[in-house]
This record gives C-alpha cells, sequence and structure tokens, in this order.
C-alpha cells in the first residue's frame, strides 16, 4: 500500500537554529516570518507526493497559519489531555479545533523525559485528540542508555501499546520514531538502524493491532535529519518521512522535503 510521505518541522521553543548567534533575540515575529518567507517561495512536491506539517509555537500559530501556503499544514506541538478546565498554562484540543488547526505533536521525547509523561499519559493525550478530530503526530523512541542495553524494541512497543490500547481508528495517527539519541547530537541513527526499528515496529503493528493499519499507518524518523542525510533516509522502505527539529528552521528544510521524490525513484 502507497503511503504518502511526511515532512515535519517542529520549530520547538526558538525560531532559528540554535547553533548560530542570533541577530535578534530567539522567537520574534520576525524570524517567524522569515521561515515562513522561505517556505512559501520554495518549489517542492505537489501535495500528493509529499505532506508538509510545520510546528511553530502556540503563541505563532495563528500568524503561521494565516500567512503560510495553502498546501503546508501547521501543527501545535503538544495539547491538554483532556477538556479544557483549570489547567494553567495547558492548551486544549477543543482550543486548537476551533482556531482551525489541524495537526498535533504529542509524546516528544522532551516532554516524556523533562515532563514526565508516562506512556499511558501519552496514550490518553492522542486518544482525546483524536476524539475531538486533530490528526496526531505521536512520537516514540529510545534512550542511549536502552538501546545499548538491547531494550530498544521493548521502549518502542511499549510506547506504542500504550497508544495502541485506547485507539481504535488510525487514520489520522502518524508515528515518529525518534531515538533520543539522536536528538539535537547531531548523531544521526544510521538508514540500516531507521529502517530495523522502524519494519519492527511495523511488524508489531501487524502482529497487535491489524494488517491494515500496520501497511497503511505512515512512521516517519525524527533525529538530527538534515540536507545531507535525508536522501538516504528516505530510500528505506519502511521510513516514510520526517520529523525535523533544528533543520526545519533553515533553508535545507526545502531539501528535506525535496527527499520525498525518492520514493518515487
Amino acid at each position: 500500500m502507497a503511503r504518502k510521505f511526511f515532512v515535519g518541522g517542529n520549530w520547538k521553543c526558538v525560531c532559528q537554529h540554535p547553533s548560530e548567534p542570533p541577530s535578534s533575540p530567539n522567537g520574534t515575529l520576525d524570524e517567524v516570518k522569515k521561515i515562513v518567507s522561505i517556505l512559501n517561495e520554495a518549489e517542492v512536491p505537489p501535495e500528493d507526493v509529499v505532506e508538509v506539517v510545520v510546528s511553530p509555537p502556540f503563541v505563532f500559530l495563528p500568524l503561521v497559519k494565516s500567512l503560510l501556503r495553502s498546501d503546508f499544514s501547521v501543527a501545535a506541538q503538544n495539547c491538554w489531555v483532556r477538556r479544557g478546565g483549570a489547567f494553567t498554562g495547558e492548551i486544549s484540543a477543543e482550543m486548537l479545533i476551533n482556531s482551525n488547526i489541524p495537526w498535533v505533536i504529542v509524546g516528544h521525547s522532551e516532554r516524556r523525559l523533562l515532563l514526565n509523561e508516562s506512556n499511558e499519559f501519552v496514550g490518553d493525550k492522542v486518544a482525546y485528540a483524536l476524539l475531538q478530530g486533530l490528526k496526531v503526530i505521536a512520537c516514540v523512541g529510545e534512550t542511549l542508555e536502552q538501546r545499548e542495553s538491547g531494550s530498544t524494541m521493548n521502549v518502542v512497543a511499549a510506547q506504542t501499546k500504550a497508544i495502541a490500547d485506547r485507539v481504535s481508528h488510525w487514520e489520522n495517527v502518524v508515528l515518529a520514531y525518534e531515538p533520543v539519541w539522536a536528538i539535537g547530537t547531531g548523531k544521526v541513527a544510521t538508514p540500516a538502524q531507521a529502517q530495523e526499528v522502524h519494519s519492527e515496529l511495523r511488524k508489531w503493528l501487524h502482529d497487535n493491532v491489524g494488517p491494515e493499519v500496520a501497511a497503511s499507518v505512515r512512521i516517519i524518523y525524527g533525529g538530527s535529519v538534515n540536507g545531507a542525510n535525508c536522501e538516504e533516509q528516505a530510500a528505506q522502505p519502511d521510513v516514510d518521512g520526517f520529523l525535523v527539529g533544528g533543520a526545519s528552521l533553515k533553508p535545507e528544510f526545502i531539501d528535506i522535503i525535496k527527499s520525498a521524490t525518492v520514493k518515487k525513484k
């Protein structure tokens, strides 16, 4: 079954690449407008070849949505686990839907590790977001210690199971495999390492969710993806795209989007 290539750009809590000396403070309106301008002027494959979603910080979502080209979508970087209420600082799925934000990232490793979001909590978030009508980029991945101990698949399977236990329809779910040891470190899983985990994850879905879901769900890779390594990664049969961090703030993000054409060769 053909799966449309998916490229997500996670801008995190900055709006220019953190390794570069800022000409102005990170997170300014001007920086956001520059990034959007680069995206709007880019020549990329058509929508039937690649789906592009960018995820700015919450305060910039309305601006980016209003300025961004119509063939690209936007995503929130997180949402609350249930209806809105007395949850200071949280953004509910209902608010995102009301603001016409179609996507949300859930379970990013930074939230799992820094904010102690458990597998079950992430699973509940995914289920509630889907119930409200959002599309979800659901993240899974292991730490360096877990990889070196040989428990990568146990970890990734447990994270995925917590989602599968709560979700019955997968049409609006994209799974993002992001090895924690490769995020923001400059280290990247080799194409063979990425393919191995993606293939095993798809087999897990086949055995535990169903063959149709396993064949259709997109599993994307996240972890120091850049313009230099994206084509080799994209060529792997079970790598259906990328969730890009730092490089999504640079012009090379366009090259990463263009790597979708590797699947057509």
